[in-house]
Order: C-alpha cells, then structure tokens, then sequence
C-alpha cells in the first residue's frame, strides 16, 4: 500500500472534529471516528500525493509509524472510506 495511489472515496464526507474527524460514507452508511489529527491530515492528502508513503511524509508521520498507519489505512479501505487511484469509479466522480 505505501508505494500506492489512493484517495478518499467520492462517497464519503469528512467532518472535522475537535479529536480528528467523523468520517460518514453516503453508500454503505459507515460512520467511522479518525481519531488523530494528523490520520486526517493524511486520508485528506492522499488524493494529493503521488502514493501512501509521500501522503504521511507530508503530514509529518515519522517512518517508523508508518506500518501502523497503513494498518490503519487498510481498515478505512475495507469500509470503502480510501480507495485506490486510477479505476473507472474515479473517473466519473472527477
């Protein structure tokens, strides 16, 4: 996943919260809380960066937290909050 593009899914909303954000996907109903900051700092730059390692470089995520970040990227992907880059669903959503 770190030498991936990725993006937030069209689908979902961000709303900024003083702990992070909540995070509401309009298809599947998924409220998920991100509850650090700079996690949302991250899933907001993912569209922005060329794959996963330059969006958490970017936020300032240290290299020896990245495997727990991924982890916890590979669970937003699960609840199709983050998407991979470059399918036809991002096409049409752009």
């Amino acid at each position: 996943m770190l030498d991936e593009p990725w993006a937030l899914s069209p689908s979902v909303a961000l709303r900024p919260e003083p702990f992070g954000a909540l995070a509401y996907h309009f298809g599947n109903r998924k409220l998920i809380f991100l509850k650090r900051p700079q996690m949302v700092t991250v899933v907001r730059g993912l569209a922005e960066h060329t794959d996963v390692r330059s969006a958490l470089l970017a936020a300032g995520v240290a290299p020896d937290e990245h495997a727990a970040y991924v982890q916890a990227l590979g669970g937003l992907a699960a609840s199709d909050l983050i998407r991979p880059r470059g399918g036809a669903d991002e096409a049409g959503a752009a």
